[in-house]
Formats: structure tokens, C-alpha cells, sequence
């Protein structure tokens, strides 16, 4: 590990009380013979070899996964963050976003002392061999990243670097963006080269992200000496152990390879809505198209399912900040490229809204209507860029009263569109309407009995949107089946249920 880094015995508050939750005392530490050490949290005595202490920068989404994660995996972590009501919801236990399985995983960590938070970048210095950059690089002017938050950190942290130390960056940045950032940081630390840059991209999909991280697909490492390697080895030494492979690259590359998975998922998810375009006009089934594609091995289904997009934090700001970067290179093929991609994507909300006119007989304007789902994928509740509150926005705009249920993101909605009416029950949202569309393919929306629901509408007639409920089902009950690729719009059956 870096020497003659870190501080034993501080306590790291995270606003100004004990940072150690309930102001539980740290575990004891003492040495054993060959440089072991043994960890003693009450009756409990375990020898493990020494891990690095990190730190994890910025407690958002991504930060506050990583920091849990390195956690559970039996590091001593340090978050931190300029956010005090981020830092005290964190410190208490309590995520601020929802995530299966990590406010569980959270409280484990505080609990066993292994994880603490502060909002002091001295304390930062002071405590971490490692520092993880997991600050977000949101949509600026023109879809260029916007990397003030990165060199805010950046800036904060150098000060108080006055020893050999490693800075991790995992935020998505464009290419270039490395060199930039360990140039000024060895310009600002006291320790000057002593302080070296490596970037390590995440994959995680909301959902899936305390998954992502324990036991990632592959590690992607960035870096400019063995040294950095050696010591990303050992804070990953147990997914490697588990057969996670790592890949190790120039730091250009690694900050290439998160923008260009994205990229390319993007244009497969364009790819197939695009199609369903041309099998609404040829009278096809998009979803029949996509079973049949999947089956060879070179393309596979994953990622070619039909309906609204993508949508979400990454996936639409990543495509454009690389469309960005791409004409920054004189790259004018890839500018095109995820031009196209990026039409596409939103044009299917229009297609959504317009199946949902041309349904009731041209207008909009005063039609009720019962939207299922607001967040842009099952499993979060994450609206940013959500193609369904777009949709809904366009509804309302051309007059329709518009209903929305939502198993956990309608806080989130209801705050960012404080006039959304929002319904505690799939039910009370279709109570009265003449159309109902599903927006957001959550397992409960699958699981509706078409029947139960007939009784409240004014009309059964449905969007499927996401191309996945059951429409034998649906039809049997006396419900109108609609399906964005579904050729005329209305499905003949079997295959809207097929994933």
C-alpha cells in the first residue's frame, strides 16, 4: 500500500457529531505478527491482511453505491460530499434514492464501522491511500460534459495531499479529461508527482447496482505506472479472486470505453425502434423481428426490445457528450452517427404521442388518461430524462387530464412536475379513462388482471409502449391492444408478451 499516508484514530463527522453511527466507537485495531492485523468489533476476532483506506468522492448515485460496496468488500471508506443533507441521510443510514439492496448493504457497513462519512476534504487527505473522483459530469451548452464538479473535487482535495497517494477517477468524462485533471493535481498537492491519477469507469445499471459492483463484468483500469495497478489489484483483490476479469489500458482508453459501450447500446435500442417504424408501415411485427434477430449469436436479444428508449442519467447525456467530444476530434461519422441515434430516441416519444391521438379519434383535449409508470426504467426511481414524463408532458400540453401511477418514483415525479396528479393505486390512475398507456415496463403493471381493471375505465383501450404485457391476456378481457412496431398499431396477440 502508498506509505506514510493516512492517520489512525481520527473520527470523521459527518456534520458536527460523531461520524460513526448512533456515536458507536470504531472497531479496535492492533497489530499481529507478519503485518497482519486483527479486527475486533465486539466479541468478534478476525485476521485479515491490510486493505487500503479509501475515500469516496461525491455521494450521489454512483459515490454512494461505490463507497457500500468498497465497504462490504472489507475496506475502511470515507465518503464525502459538499451536500450536508446528502452526507447526514447517508451517515444515518438512510439512502437518498432507491436502489434494491443498498440502504440493507448501508446500514450493514455503518453498523460494522467499516464506512463513515464527513464533509472536511483536510479529513479526506489526512485518512485516504486511495480517492475515488465519483462526482457527476451532467449535460452542459451544446451536450459537452460538464466537468466542473470533477475539477471542483479535484481542487479541494489537492491541498491536503501531503503524501504519496492514488486519485481514482470513475466519473464518465470525455476523452482527454485524465491528463487534465492529475496535471493539476500534482500542480496543487503538496506532494506534487508523489500524487498519481488512474480512471476506472463504472458499469452500473440502475437496478443492478449493488450487483454492478460486487461482482462487475469486468474491471476496466487506466493507469500510468505498476504501482497504480498494484494497488487497484488489491482493492479489487476479491472480485478478481472471484474471476472478474480487469483489463488495464492507458488512461485514455479507459475513459473511452464507458462513453462507447453507452454509444453502442444506444444505436442498438435506435436500431430496433427504428425498425419498429418500418414494421408499423409493412404491417410487421417488431417484436417477432427481434426474437428472430437475437437468435444470432453475433447481435443477441439483450438491448433490442422495441418501445419508448432509453432514457435516465446516463444513457442520453453520455450519447451527446460524446457526440460532443467527437466533433471536438473532427470525428464527423461518429457526430453523425449518434445524431441519428439520438432523433431516434426521442422521436419515439412523439410516435407515442400520436398513437395515443390517432387512438382517441384525433384529439387529445380534455381525454382522460392513465399513465403506468413515470420512471425511466423498472427498479429505480430515477426520472431524469424519463421518456414517460415526457410523454406526460406532451399530453398535457395538448390538453388530455393525465393520471400517473408509479410503484416508487411519483415523490421524485411529483417534485419535478409539481402539477403531475399522481394516484396512489394503478386503479385509482385509470379510474374514468379512455385510454391507458404503459409507459414503464415494472413486474407489477405485468401482473394486472385486465378484467379488474375493465370495471374502471371509461374505455379498454391500452398502449403498450414497452412492448411486454400479455396481449392474449388483455384481449380476452374486451381490451384494444395497441403496440408501438405493432404494425396497423393494433396486435394480433402472442408476441407483445415475448421479451
Amino acid at each position: 500500500m502508498w506509505s506514510g499516508t493516512g492517520s489512525q484514530g481520527l473520527c470523521y463527522p459527518p456534520v458536527a457529531s460523531s461520524c460513526f453511527r448512533n456515536g458507536k466507537p470504531p472497531a479496535t485495531v492492533t497489530s499481529a505478527a507478519g503485518g497482519a492485523r486483527i479486527v475486533i468489533v465486539g466479541e468478534t476476532h478476525r485476521e485479515e491482511w491490510p486493505l487500503a483506506r479509501v475515500t469516496v468522492i461525491g455521494t450521489g448515485y454512483l459515490g454512494l453505491t461505490h463507497a457500500v460496496c468498497l465497504a462490504d468488500l472489507g475496506h475502511d471508506v470515507l465518503g464525502i460530499d459538499i451536500d450536508e443533507e446528502k452526507i447526514s441521510r447517508a451517515a444515518n443510514g438512510d439512502a437518498p434514492f432507491f436502489e434494491p439492496g443498498l440502504e440493507p448493504l448501508l446500514r450493514k457497513n455503518l453498523d460494522a464501522d467499516r464506512l463513515r462519512f464527513t464533509m472536511s476534504f483536510a479529513e479526506a487527505g489526512a485518512f485516504g491511500e486511495v480517492h475515488f473522483l465519483c462526482v457527476g459530469t451532467p449535460e452542459g451548452e451544446c451536450g459537452q460534459a460538464d466537468l466542473s464538479a470533477v475539477h471542483a473535487a479535484a481542487d479541494a482535495l489537492a491541498p491536503h495531499l501531503d503524501s504519496q497517494c492514488l486519485i481514482v477517477g470513475k466519473s464518465t468524462v470525455p476523452v482527454g479529461t485524465a491528463r487534465q485533471v492529475a496535471s493539476r493535481l500534482q500542480a496543487r498537492a503538496p506532494a506534487g508527482p508523489g500524487v498519481e491519477l488512474a480512471w476506472n469507469p463504472e458499469f452500473l445499471r440502475e437496478g443492478f447496482a449493488v450487483q454492478d459492483s460486487l461482482a462487475p463484468d469486468r474491471i476496466v483500469l487506466g493507469v500510468t505506472s505498476g504501482r497504480a495497478e498494484a494497488v487497484l489489484r488489491e482493492v479489487y483483490a476479491a472480485p478478481l479472486a472471484a474471476g472478474v476479469p480487469m483489463l488495464v489500458t492507458d488512461l485514455e482508453t479507459a475513459e473511452l470505453v464507458k462513453v462507447a459501450a453507452n454509444a453502442f447500446l444506444a444505436t442498438k435500442i435506435s436500431f430496433i425502434n427504428v425498425m419498429a417504424e418500418v414494421c408499423e408501415r409493412a404491417g410487421a411485427d417488431v417484436t417477432a423481428l427481434a426474437d428472430a434477430l437475437g437468435h444470432d449469436a453475433r447481435i443477441g436479444r439483450r438491448f433490442l426490445s422495441p418501445g419508448l428508449g432509453y432514457g435516465g442519467g446516463c444513457l442520453p447525456k453520455d450519447v451527446r457528450a460524446f457526440r460532443a467530444a467527437a466533433s471536438s476530434l473532427g470525428v464527423g461519422s461518429l457526430v453523425s452517427l449518434l445524431t441519428t441515434v439520438d432523433a431516434i430516441n426521442t422521436g419515439r416519444r412523439e410516435r407515442a404521442v400520436a398513437l395515443a391521438r390517432e387512438t382517441l379519434g384525433g384529439t387529445l383535449d380534455g381525454r382522460r388518461v392513465a399513465v403506468l409508470g413515470v420512471a425511466f426504467k423498472p427498479g429505480s426511481d430515477d426520472v431524469r430524462d424519463s421518456a414517460s414524463l415526457a410523454v406526460c408532458d406532451r399530453l398535457i400540453a395538448e390538453g388530455a387530464i393525465v393520471s400517473v401511477h408509479d410503484p416508487v418514483a411519483m415523490p421524485n415525479a411529483a417534485r419535478k412536475r409539481p402539477g403531475l396528479v399522481c394516484a396512489r393505486s394503478v386503479r385509482e390512475a385509470a379510474k374514468g379513462a379512455e385510454l391507458v398507456l404503459h409507459l414503464t415496463e415494472w413486474s407489477e403493471y405485468r401482473a394486472i388482471d385486465p378484467a379488474a381493471l375493465a370495471r374502471v375505465v371509461a374505455r379498454r383501450v391500452i398502449i403498450d409502449a414497452r412492448c411486454c404485457l400479455d396481449a392474449d391476456l388483455w384481449q380476452a378481457a374486451g381490451w384494444t391492444v395497441h403496440v408501438l412496431g405493432g404494425g396497423s398499431g393494433r396486435l394480433s396477440g402472442r408476441s407483445a408478451g415475448r421479451r
